[in-house]
């Protein structure tokens, strides 16, 4: 893996991009072959003493991207690498799955030591609710308000302007988003 490291308000030090490279490369064990990737990594220091890493790296097939914030930028590293970690093994576990019911296997990830993980992993992705509702036709506005009257963090809606399929969504930093579908 390719690594880019990139350092606003901070320096980034030799010593710093030691420690990132040797923690997200801990991840190349998943790999039956280490992935020709550009692991891109992004260090904020921010007014409040707190740092956020933002680690982003593009697979085939996959991108695996994770972001946190602490007070302590080598824990914030520690805990990128885990929430990475998680991913690919709920990644692998639904990969591996498909496959087996199709009787061919991928040969993309590496075969777990760790199966109580695994098993573990597939029931996070067991589906527990199905719900079935029309879609009203409305703005995004509307939309945002309906979401906030349910308590939800997301709303799916008809949009009336360009009669598609919508979903507006709260943002962690209280603002709202929209998502279009073509």
């Amino acid at each position: 893996m390719n690594y880019n490291v990139r350092g606003e308000n901070i320096e980034v030090t030799p010593a710093i991009r030691d420690y990132v490279e040797k923690k997200i490369s801990k991840l190349e064990r998943y790999f039956t072959e280490a992935p020709e990737a550009k692991v891109n990594v992004n260090l904020r220091f921010n007014q409040d003493k707190s740092s956020k890493v933002e680690v982003t790296i593009p697979l085939p097939n996959l991108v695996l991207r994770a972001e946190e914030t602490n007070v302590d930028m080598y824990a914030g590293i520690d805990l990128i690498t885990d929430k990475l970690e998680r991913q690919i093994r709920k990644h692998k576990t639904k990969v591996n799955r498909k496959f087996r019911e199709k009787g061919d296997f991928p040969v993309t990830f590496a075969t777990s030591e760790n199966t109580e993980a695994v098993e573990h992993d597939e029931e996070d992705l067991e589906l527990v609710r199905t719900k079935r509702f029309d879609l009203k036709p409305m703005d995004s506005e509307e939309a945002i308000l309906q979401m906030n009257l349910l308590g939800h963090s997301f709303y799916v809606f008809n949009n009336s302007e360009t009669n598609r399929t919508n979903v507006v969504y709260k943002r962690k930093d209280g603002r709202y988003g929209l998502i279009e579908t073509h």
